[in-house]
């Protein structure tokens, strides 16, 4: 099938490994960056009228993009522009989605906003952290949200936290629920409540959960937590107990030192990844009777 020409600049047959922090997944038939309202509704226009499905990306930090590829349209919206309104003792935060969680966490640190100290070191987007609840430390995006902007096929619509339906790592928008048209929503922005608090506190609070993070996360090419943490459980310690650490298939493996990462070790494909996925689903299953939920989304 011919397509008629996008409305935005976009690369055909683009490796999505260049675009995840697993750094595997095979070509998309179209990838670009957004970084206006009115491109992202216009892409959505063009992938409709030519029937490609689309896919909205963050920063590629919780994906898993198969070997295949993906034969539709992957956009990524890149908008990172923020200002606060101060309201003496507290400050509401507009940021675009395409903004950096970790590095937000950071500037507002420095200007003594609290409320996002536990991002610190998190990787991926606010828009990526919204849609999927992104959360560490005690605390998640859903505690400090007021509301976000989402466009919804052809325009933009307001919606107050509550109507995100928040759970466990999860939104209505992560769940589907508001996808029936195949058009799926975009979000482009949030509104963050933020707190005075003392610059000197804050940065050694984020020194403190820097620290953690460095001892406790492996390194090299993943996708952070693989799996939901069951109720009362570690995702990690069950796979640990099952004695799946160090396991591997092909160049994947299941870390040494926490074992809800796998690692990508150079050459690992989305079928190594998966199959570990498997292994872990299964021996947890058989050994615990608990059943691991996915946190990474395959695409």
């Amino acid at each position: 099938m011919n397509h008629s020409k996008p409305p935005i600049p976009l690369r055909e047959d683009e490796p999505m490994a260049r675009h995840t922090s697993w750094r595997i997944g095979g070509p998309a038939r179209y990838y670009g960056e957004v970084s206006r309202v009115e491109d992202a509704l216009a892409v959505m226009a063009w992938a409709k009228a030519e029937q490609l499905d689309l896919i909205w990306m963050g920063g590629g930090t919780n994906v898993l993009v198969q070997d295949a590829g993906f034969a539709g349209v992957i956009v990524r919206y890149v908008a990172q522009e923020w200002h606060i309104e101060e309201q003496e003792d507290v400050g509401i935060l507009h940021v675009d989605s395409g903004a950096s969680v970790a590095s937000l966490a950071r500037r507002m640190g420095n200007l003594g906003w609290a409320g996002l100290e536990w991002a610190e070191g998190i990787p991926g987007t606010i828009g990526g952290a919204v849609f999927g609840n992104a959360g560490s430390y005690g605390s998640d995006i859903s505690a400090i949200l007021l509301g976000v902007s989402v466009i919804m096929e052809n325009h933009v619509e307001q919606w107050p936290a509550s109507r995100m339906g928040f759970g466990y790592r999860r939104s209505v928008l992560k769940d589907g629920e508001h996808s029936s048209t195949g058009v799926p929503p975009l979000i482009v922005g949030a509104s963050l409540r933020m707190r005075r608090g003392d610059p000197k506190v804050l940065a050694a609070t984020m020194a403190r959960i820097a620290a953690e993070r460095k001892n406790n996360a492996p390194f090299g090419r993943t996708c952070g937590s693989v799996f939901k943490n069951p109720i009362g459980y570690s995702a990690g310690q069950l796979i640990d107990r099952a004695g799946l650490k160090g396991t591997r298939l092909g160049d994947a493996e299941i870390s040494q030192r926490h074992a809800n990462y796998i690692i990508n070790l150079g050459g690992a494909t989305s079928a190594d990844v998966l199959g570990l996925i498997e292994i872990a689903r299964e021996a947890v299953r058989n050994k615990f009777g608990i059943e691991l939920e996915l946190e990474v989304r395959l695409i």
